[in-house]
C-alpha cells in the first residue's frame, strides 16, 4: 500500500507529514517514560522482521494481484503502540531512502496509513480489550485478524481520500474505493493469519513478549528471550534473503486498483516539488526496487533483503539510543 509520490499534492503531503510527525513525536514522549530495556532488541529484531515480510507479495486467488504485510498490528502486539508505530516509521523511512518503495513526498501519508491505523487503532480497540483475562491461540488468531482487517479497510480509505483532497482526477473517488476496499479486506485477512502464527510462536517461545496481556498464573516460555530473539532475526534474515525470491510478481493492492481505473500501475506527476523529491530518492535509492541498479539478478533481491533487515535493526536500536529511551531503567541497574 505504499504510496507514490504522484498520488499526492504538497498541501496534501505536509498535512500528513505533521499528522505523522505529532504522533511520532508523542510516540517518543511516551516510549521515554518506560523502564523495560528489554524493548530495545525487540524494537531492532521485529522491525527487520517486518521489512523482510513485506517483501512477501502472497497472492490473492483468482484477482491477478498480491498483498503483503503492513506489520503494524504485529508491532503493536509486541511493543505496544508507541514503540511500534516509531519502529515502523524506521521501516518506512528506510525502505522509502534506500530502496525507492513508496514516495519520500508521500511518506507522511505512507506512515499514516501503514503505521497508525495498526500501531493504535488495532491495537487499543481490538488487541487489548481482547487479551484483557489472559491470552489463548484463539484470542490471538482473532485478535490478528480482526485488528488486521479494521486497520487494513482503514488504510485504504485513507489513500482514496488522500487521493481526494489531492485532485488526482485519473482516480475517481467512487471508482477508486470500490476497487480497493474489496481487496484490501481479502489481503487484510492473510496478514492477520500471518501475524496471527507469529503472535502464537511468540506466546509459546516467551508469553511475557506480549503487550498487555493479563494473566494471573503466567506460563514458562519455551525458549529464553535470547533465544527467542535469536530465531526471530534468523526468521528474518531467510525471509528477506531467500523466501522473497518467491514473492508473487502481481501488482499489490493499490497498484491492482490503479491498473483496473487507469490501465497502469502509475501515474505521472509534473512540477518542481516532484522533480525534487524524485532527485532526493534517485540519490539515496542505493537498491531501487530491492536489486542492483541495472540488473535483475536474484543476489540482488537477496542481498537487499538481508542489508535492508539489518539496517532496519540498525535504525531502531540506534533511534532507542538517541532519543535515551528505556534510561530509568538503564539508571536503575548502575
Amino acid at each position: 500500500m505504499h504510496m507514490a509520490d504522484a498520488l499526492v499534492t504538497a498541501p496534501v503531503a505536509a498535512t500528513m507529514y505533521g499528522m505523522s510527525g505529532i504522533t511520532a513525536g508523542y510516540s517518543v514522549h511516551k516510549v521515554r517514560l518506560e523502564n523495560n530495556a528489554k524493548k530495545i532488541p525487540v524494537m531492532g529484531i521485529m522491525g527487520a522482521f517486518v521489512f523482510a515480510t513485506q517483501m512477501i507479495n502472497f497472492t490473492i486467488p483468482g484477482t491477478g494481484s498480491s498483498g503483503h504485510l503492513c506489520g503494524g498490528m504485529l508491532l503493536s502486539a509486541l511493543l505496544g503502540p508507541f514503540a511500534g508505530f516509531l519502529t515502523m516509521i524506521g521501516v518506512l523511512l528506510v525502505q522509502c531512502l534506500l530502496f525507492a518503495d513508496g514516495g519520500i513526498l508521500a511518506l507522511g501519508c505512507n506512515v499514516w496509513n501503514m503505521a497508525f491505523y495498526g500501531c493504535f487503532l488495532g491495537a487499543l480497540l481490538i488487541w487489548r480489550p481482547a487479551m484483557k483475562r489472559g491470552a489463548t491461540k484463539a484470542k490471538i488468531l482473532f485478535a490478528s485478524i480482526a485488528g488486521c482487517v479494521l486497520t487494513l479497510q482503514l488504510g485504504a480509505f485513507s489513500v482514496t481520500i488522500e487521493t481526494l483532497l489531492s485532485g488526482i482526477t485519473e482516480l475517481p473517488f467512487k471508482t477508486f474505493l470500490l476497487a480497493m476496499q474489496p481487496i484490501h479486506l481479502a489481503i487484510g485477512l492473510v496478514e492477520g493469519l500471518i501475524t496471527g502464527a507469529v503472535l502464537c510462536f511468540v506466546h509459546e517461545a516467551r508469553p511475557e513478549l506480549l503487550w498487555e496481556v493479563n494473566e494471573e498464573n503466567k506460563k514458562e516460555g519455551r525458549f529464553s528471550f535470547e533465544t527467542t530473539m535469536i530465531i526471530l532475526l534468523v526468521a528474518s534474515l531467510v525471509i528477506g534473503g531467500i523466501v522473497s525470491l518467491f514473492a508473487s510478481s502481481y501488482p499489490d493492492g493499490l497498484e491492482w486498483s490503479m491498473e483496473r481505473i487507469t490501465g497502469s500501475t502509475e501515474l505521472e506527476a509534473a512540477g518542481a516539488v516532484y522533480e525534487t523529491a524524485d532527485s532526493i530518492v534517485s540519490a539515496t535509492a542505493l537498491l531501487p526496487d530491492y536489486a542492483f541498479k541495472g540488473t535483475e539478478s536474484a543476489l540482488g533481491t537477496t542481498f537487499s533483503g538481508i542489508v535492508g533487515a539489518l539496517i532496519v535493526l540498525g535504525v531502531s536500536v540506534g533511534v532507542c539510543y538517541l532519543f535515551r529511551f528505556f534510561k530509568k531503567k538503564e539508571k536503575a541497574s548502575n
